[in-house]
């Protein structure tokens, strides 16, 4: 019902006129960059959303979208030709961001970049792409199904996995443990104990087969960084959630290794970072410093809202996409209109919708 009244609501707003006025409002105030926020690329509406996108508005990579914002001198200054194509083209800057690097980010989106010709940045994790593993947020879900255990004690509780209703309790245990793990090595090792605990099928359900939760590989990187119209940036080593780490030192090593790993398998400099999680509680400034220290020029978190060149570099914002979005609601999103109405107390599930739209696909 709730994904019927957004698609509504984004319909009038676009057949009033008012997503095309929002358009000239935001062209009319000045250099502007919107960033939208993708996990998975298959199975949805990525290709509606593109061919809309692409009409209306300057799609860019994040680091030339960036630059452009902020005028950057040095290496990553403006050529002639971009100078011109910039004085050209008067439509608002906008970049399509891929968190994680999901496989299918290679195998659709990938495809949808070539042939529509459509630039994209996909922020990666090494550690996930060395390993091939499932994301550690899909693992509750994963180990509550595949469990063979009738019964089980975990961190103190009893668990009847008999029922849906003990399975999914024993999911919702594991995930919160592993989301506020405060180190890697305490989340893998809890996972580990899980594991042995509840006796797991070898059996991986139908979304591992497909591939659904799992990474890309590093062939599939360097295939698409050679191809060009996929650029990378740097989300952690193993995506934990940075503020929740206990030892500053491990935390700064997840942020800089990543940089240094992806620089060295891609043999060119990566200068932008996406937070994991990337809402304000999960940025502190010990976080921001650690960022600033490893060398990156800009850092993007999921704090809703479009970037001018007042934003701060290592908080630029985002607006939520996702793949199961209607077109129309994307078009609502991109414009800001969203943002305007969340702020109205009497449409307050619009808020809830566009401030937790991902918690359950990625991190």
């Amino acid at each position: 019902m709730r994904k019927k009244v957004l698609i509504w609501i984004a319909g009038c707003f676009y057949y009033s006129g008012l997503v095309a006025l929002a358009r000239w409002w935001t062209r009319r105030s000045g250099p502007r960059v919107v960033v939208l926020n993708y996990h998975t690329a298959q199975g949805g509406n990525l290709l509606q959303h593109i061919l809309y996108l692409r009409r209306h508005y300057r799609i860019m990579h994040v680091e030339a979208a960036l630059a452009e914002l902020y005028a950057q001198e040095g290496p990553l200054a403006l050529t002639t030709n971009e100078s011109n194509e910039a004085k050209k083209d008067h439509r608002t800057r906008l970049v399509l961001t891929f968190d994680d690097g999901y496989i299918d980010n290679y195998r659709y989106a990938r495809e949808l970049a070539r042939d529509y010709c459509v630039p994209m940045t996909v922020y990666l994790i090494p550690g996930y792409l060395e390993s091939g593993q499932r994301f550690w947020w899909f693992e509750g879900e994963s180990m509550g199904h595949r469990a063979r255990v009738r019964q089980a004690i975990l961190d103190g509780r009893s668990f009847n996995l008999t029922n849906d209703e003990g399975r999914s309790a024993v999911a919702q245990l594991i995930d919160d443990r592993v989301r506020f793990a405060k180190s890697v090595a305490k989340r893998e090792d809890f996972l580990a104990q899980a594991s042995a605990l509840l006796d797991l099928s070898p059996d991986a359900d139908e979304r591992d087969h497909d591939g659904e939760r799992l990474p890309m590989r590093w062939e599939h990187v360097l295939e698409m960084d050679a191809e060009g119209w996929v650029s990378f940036g740097a989300h952690t080593m193993h995506h934990p959630i940075l503020s929740y780490i206990t030892d500053v030192a491990e935390m700064r090593r997840e942020v800089s290794q990543c940089k240094e790993v992806l620089e060295q398998r891609l043999g060119h400099p990566v200068r932008s970072f996406a937070y994991p999680l990337g809402q304000a509680q999960h940025i502190d400034a010990v976080v921001i410093q650690a960022v600033k220290d490893a060398g990156y020029r800009w850092a993007l978190t999921t704090t809703y809202g479009v970037n001018t060149p007042e934003t701060d570099p290592y908080r630029l914002k985002r607006v939520e996409a996702d793949i199961d979005q209607h077109w129309l609601v994307v078009a609502a999103g991109a414009a800001g209109l969203w943002g305007f109405v969340a702020r109205l107390r009497w449409l307050p599930f619009i808020r809830k919708n566009f401030t937790n739209s991902q918690r359950s696909k990625a991190l």
